[in-house]
């Protein structure tokens, strides 16, 4: 591991415990601060209602402060995720409904981008609308160096992610540490070969970070699961490792893909990190997999992301909003 980035590890690694909320509703306060909640959703009724719940009770109240608004961008569910979210206080925005001058493509990428034209916060906070057993120290640990150290503009979370165990869907083991496949096999690996200042990351590829606007607007947003390796990359070269930071918050658990899902994963982020690598360099932006069909193993072929939103810094409707 390289020296700067074992520094980094003591001076930019915490956990939620180190700062209490008393300090981050103070410091918030000092800082006149405003910070954003953002859930990018697609058919997550079972679980976004009590993600949304457990924000308002914990981080919104008057006692505490720390949320000043939760914004749920539903991209085409076909389930009830917009009216759970609706009545657990959470704002619905479609997103269709976002910027339609440009025509919304699918992707996790693509909501998060479009959610800066719809948030207003200072701090903007993405949460995935999966996670069980959630707690609202995925927010105020993530939240909380953004507030108290004006250094930091990137805050990733890390935790366990404990993997359900095969063929015992309702035994409740687990087995420690085994989730994030696409991380170990795909993302750890390309990042310390490509960019070791980023080795020091638990979760380089996890849902859960908190940024400040003002670095997300010059960020561009792969529009679909390469974002979390695009925007760490980018956010590298834009600000330096000293303005990243990460932050212990337990344990997250949420549903687990199958392996040919994961294996689309593992092309989209490959594929950024080859745009990043080399810009304009020519690959084949697809994969094929096999599924056993009756004349034996059949060919699928999918198409990877490659296509990228620009900085919304330079976006028309951004900027008039902002001048307003």
């Amino acid at each position: 591991m390289l020296e700067d980035v074992e520094r980094w590890l003591s001076t930019r690694s915490w956990s939620v415990s180190d700062r209490p909320l008393k300090k981050l509703i103070a410091a918030k306060r000092s800082a006149n601060s405003t910070v954003s909640v953002v859930l990018p959703a697609l058919n997550e009724e079972a679980t976004v209602g009590e993600i949304v719940s457990i924000i308002r009770r914990d981080l919104m109240t008057r006692k505490v402060p720390l949320v000043d608004e939760i914004v749920v961008i539903d991209s085409g569910s076909t389930d009830r995720t917009s009216e759970v979210a609706t009545a657990a206080g959470a704002r619905v925005v479609h997103r269709d409904e976002i910027l339609p001058r440009i025509p919304a493509v699918p992707g996790k990428g693509e909501v998060l981008w479009r959610s800066l034209l719809v948030t207003s916060g200072d701090i903007v906070c993405f949460i995935d609308a999966d996670l069980k057993e959630f707690s609202s120290d995925f927010v105020s640990g993530i939240v909380g160096p953004l507030l108290t150290d004006p250094g930091v503009d990137l805050v990733k979370a890390m935790y366990d992610r404990p993997l359900n165990l095969p063929n015992e869907p309702t035994s409740g083991r687990t087995a420690a540490g085994q989730g994030g496949r696409v991380t170990e096999l795909m993302a750890r690996p390309l990042l310390n070969m490509h960019w070791p200042q980023l080795a020091g990351f638990v979760q380089p590829l996890g849902g859960e970070y908190a940024a400040r606007r003002s670095l997300l607007e010059q960020l561009p947003f792969p529009v679909g699961y390469g974002v979390e390796l695009g925007m760490l990359v980018d956010a590298l070269h834009l600000v330096g490792l000293d303005a990243l930071a990460q932050v212990d918050v337990g344990v997250r658990k949420h549903r687990h893909q199958d392996g040919q899902a994961l294996g689309r994963m593992s092309a989209a982020i490959y594929r950024t990190a080859q745009l990043r690598l080399a810009r304009g360099h020519l690959i084949r932006p697809a994969i094929t997999q096999f599924e056993r069909g009756e004349s034996g193993f059949e060919p699928r072929t999918y198409s990877v992301d490659t296509e990228e939103r620009p900085p919304m810094a330079e976006i028309s409707e951004y900027q008039e909003r902002k001048a307003a």
